[in-house]
């Protein structure tokens, strides 16, 4: 697992956003692009040491494109200089949700776990209707110990509560949100060593499990919309 080859590419991408640079060096892309098909691969095996049901994935299913959609937005810059990945049982689709890797240099790579999608309402209701019902299991899952060393729950979060549910009930306040998300900042400096990390990143993603669990219970029978 070459991290460096990853790093630096990425860094050089950043610096040169523009589809002349990124053409005339498709070589480097497809080398950086295998080291983080290796080092996924590597991820999953630590992963399925604890979660078997994500191990037949293959790593070229479970990568995010490097070109940016730039029709809605003020940035127009043609990539995003990031490795991105999401492991779960069914590979990257949002639901159900899994384990998100996001290589990107400048201090902005990290961890991640959860429902990051908030346009799907009837994920969204699916959540906050098993919170209501399964209090006291969201607590635990949420306060245990290790856990809160890492991990704060994120995530779009409304104003009030919304209607249809009690302002006054003990978990009102994660009620509010639309999505539940974790994120563990990477610095540049712990992607240096490529066994640590995997080590690091596997612990953690083991960390996170119970809160993917929980998700995944509340969105049993969640169907993805159909375009």
């Amino acid at each position: 697992m070459n991290m460096q080859l990853m790093i630096d590419y990425l860094s050089s991408l950043a610096m040169n956003n523009n589809r002349e640079w990124y053409h005339s060096n498709k070589e480097a892309y497809k080398r950086a692009s295998a080291a983080f098909e290796e080092l996924l691969q590597a991820l999953i095996l630590e992963i399925g040491k604890f979660d078997s049901s994500i191990l037949h994935n293959s790593p070229k299913d479970l990568t995010f494109k490097i070109v940016r959609d730039t029709r809605f937005s003020h940035d127009k810059s043609p990539y995003n200089p990031a490795f991105r990945a999401h492991i779960s049982s069914k590979g990257k689709l949002p639901v159900p949700v899994g384990y998100y890797l996001m290589i990107k240099p400048g201090n902005q790579s990290f961890l991640g776990g959860g429902l990051f999608a908030d346009m799907f309402k009837d994920a969204t209701t699916m959540i906050r209707d098993y919170i209501v019902q399964n209090g006291e299991e969201w607590n635990a899952v949420i306060h245990e110990p290790e856990f809160e060393r890492y991990f704060t729950v994120q995530g779009t979060v409304l104003k009030n509560v919304p209607a249809g549910y009690e302002k006054t009930h003990p978990q009102a306040e994660y009620l509010k949100f639309k999505s539940w998300y974790l994120e563990c900042p990477v610095k540049d400096e712990a992607l240096s060593d490529a066994e640590a990390f995997l080590t690091k990143s596997a612990a953690l993603f083991h960390i996170m499990k119970p809160f993917n669990d929980y998700l995944n219970k509340a969105l049993a029978g969640f169907q993805m919309p159909t375009r």
